[in-house]
Order: C-alpha cells, then structure tokens, then sequence
C-alpha cells in the first residue's frame, strides 16, 4: 500500500532529494519515501538506492510515526571538538608523559582515546607545536677537557688552511663485509623495488683506509686486511708521496689508539713536515672523511655484492677513481665566527 503525502511533505522530501547541501543520507532516506509514495516495492527501491529491505521497512515505519521528523537519524555522532587553549595545552602536557600501557611514546589515537578527543585534532595540535613522539634521535657529547681547543685547530684548517699545505681529512672504515647473495637478485621494474634473497655468504671482510684532500675534494684509499698501527703508517707514507717534497702536510684523525702508538710517533719524528691534528673524543662529526663514508656506504657498499675480498677490493678502488674524476670539495661554513666552540655549540658547524 502506498504512503500517503501531504503537499507540504512532497515539497519537503522532493528539496531534499535534489539538493547538494545536505548528507547523502539524508537525500537517499528523502527518496525512500518519494519512491513508496509512488508505489514502488521495497525490490525496485533497494535495487535504484542500493539499499536493504530492512532498511526501506525501518524508514518507512518511522516515517507512519513521526513524519518528516522521523527521517533524522537518532545518533549524530559525537560533537566536534574545538581546539582551545587549554585543550591545547592539555594535550601537550600529556604527550610528554609516559603512556600508562608501557610502550615508549604515543600516537595520535592512543592519546586521543585516553583524552577522550579526536585524533584529528592531537595531530593538529602536534603539527603546530612541532612534535613528533615517533621520531627518535641520538647525540654524542665530547667528554674531551680540551674539546674547544681541539675543535677550533680542527675547523682552522677547513676555514683557513695554512699557506701552501695540504690539508687531509683521514680516517678507516673497519670491518667492510663481503657479503655474496646465494640467490639470484631481481631487478628494479616499473612498481617494484630491486629485490635480495635473504640468504647470503660471508667471505670475510677489509678495511679501508681513505684521506680526503679538503682542498680539491680527492679521495686517497687503501684497502687492508685489518687496520693496525703498522698499516696506519704505510697510508701516511702513501699520503706524502702524493705531496712535493717542500710542501706541508696537516692529516686529521680520530684518538684511535692506533694513530698514537711509537710507530707512529717514530713516522713522524723521521718525516717532519706530516702533522697529525687530532679531533676531540667522541667529536667524529668533525673529520670531512666521515661524510664521504656515508657516501660510499650508500652508493656501493650496503646494496653491494661482492664474489671475494679481491673482488671487495676492487669494485672500491673503481669507485674511488671514478669518483675522483669529478670531485666535490666539502665547503663548511661557521654560522657565527664570534661564538666560542663548546661542546654545546657543536651544532653551529655543518
């Protein structure tokens, strides 16, 4: 039996029908009524709405009941919530604290639901304080008691090098592993990414010895069995045959014990013009080599496979060549040269 309208009620239920401003919901249970007012069964009304019998009979009751009132849903969901100052301040207060479930930070629906708030609105609010609970960093402080002397003759010779000199940024990557697949790898296609078997053999591993002439940007390797005070030596021999005779040569190393032992001291006592400037403990940010490491690693040595030590070997020294073919000097700079260098000013170099 079809519903009967008042001309009021069409006019009503034909408006929300049409219009575009309203819930699609509140459209589609307008055309529910319309649709059994004009005798329509609930089979050919479910199948243009795309909707359930139970559905139809549902608005249909609520409609016999209370009329056009009875088409609003009884739920509207939960009200918005306004971010205030307070709630502001509320939410940032909590993210600072512990979760009480015992994991180590919080996301945005886990602070949100022990507030009782949106998700929506923690997120915005983190946005605009800046906070990111997810992300994690890490520092080294020097415990060097002459860090800012260390640190300023260090940064000189970037800045300043000494006239006709040759400053070297040196340092050892140990323990470069050779690490063959056992599987076959599958390329880079369009949508996928290149792809590794997960098993692989371990033919041992190198060190490589590498200086970075901070003026030109060149790279001086060596690859060793295994970084030893003996092996330093020879790649501080292998640095000054590089240079004339006459000219100076200041190498920046780290305080491994292996750059301070007697044969060292005895290299330099017999070959006068190489100085050794040490940078603090704890302070590798402040050696130029250690950004080319990065490099390296990236570029060959992390996705790299490598059939031997011999063929670990090679493939580095092919890439220090070809490296030096177009080489890019490390131009530093040092935001406010009248800022004395402490070991909580280390963020004023890059």
């Amino acid at each position: 039996m079809a519903l009967r309208l008042t001309a009021d009620e069409r006019t009503e239920l034909e408006r929300r029908a049409r219009s575009r401003k309203i819930r699609a919901e509140d459209a589609r249970r307008a055309q529910v009524i319309l649709m059994l007012a004009h005798g329509e069964s609930f089979t050919a009304i479910a199948t243009v709405l795309g909707c359930y019998p139970g559905y139809i009979n549902r608005w249909r009751q609520r409609f016999e009941t209370e009329r056009l009132a009875g088409l609003h849903a009884k739920y509207r969901g939960q009200p918005a919530t306004v971010r205030t100052p307070a709630m502001e301040a509320r939410i940032l207060a909590k993210t600072r604290q512990r979760p009480p479930d015992g994991s180590t930070h919080w996301s945005t629906r886990k602070l949100a639901t022990v507030l009782g708030v949106s998700h929506v609105l923690v997120a915005r609010v983190w946005r605009r304080a800046g906070l990111q609970p997810h992300r994690l960093g890490h520092y080294m402080l020097s415990d060097d008691p002459n860090f800012e002397e260390k640190a300023a003759d260090v940064i000189g010779l970037y800045l300043n090098p000494p006239q006709h000199a040759a400053v070297f940024a040196a340092d050892e990557k140990t323990a470069i592993q050779a690490l063959d697949r056992l599987d076959p790898v599958l390329p880079l296609s369009p949508g996928r990414a290149e792809r590794h078997g997960f098993e692989y053999y371990r033919h041992g591993t190198l060190s490589l010895y590498a200086a970075l002439n901070t003026r030109t940007g060149e790279i001086l390797g060596q690859t060793v069995p295994r970084h030893t005070s003996q092996a330093f030596v020879g790649f501080l021999s292998e640095i000054e045959a590089t240079q004339p005779r006459r000219r100076e040569i200041h190498v920046i190393v780290d305080n491994l014990s292996a750059h301070k032992t007697k044969g060292v001291t005895a290299f330099l006592e017999d070959h006068p013009r190489v100085h050794l400037h040490f940078t603090p403990t704890y302070a590798s940010w402040l050696n130029q080599v250690e950004l080319w490491f990065g490099k390296i690693e990236r570029d060959l040595l992390a996705r790299g496979i490598f059939t031997s030590l011999p063929d670990l070997a090679r493939k580095i020294r092919r890439y220090i060549t070809r490296y030096n073919e177009d080489p890019k000097p490390i131009r530093w700079t040092y935001n406010n040269p009248a800022h004395r260098i402490t070991t909580h000013s280390a963020d004023t170099v890059h």
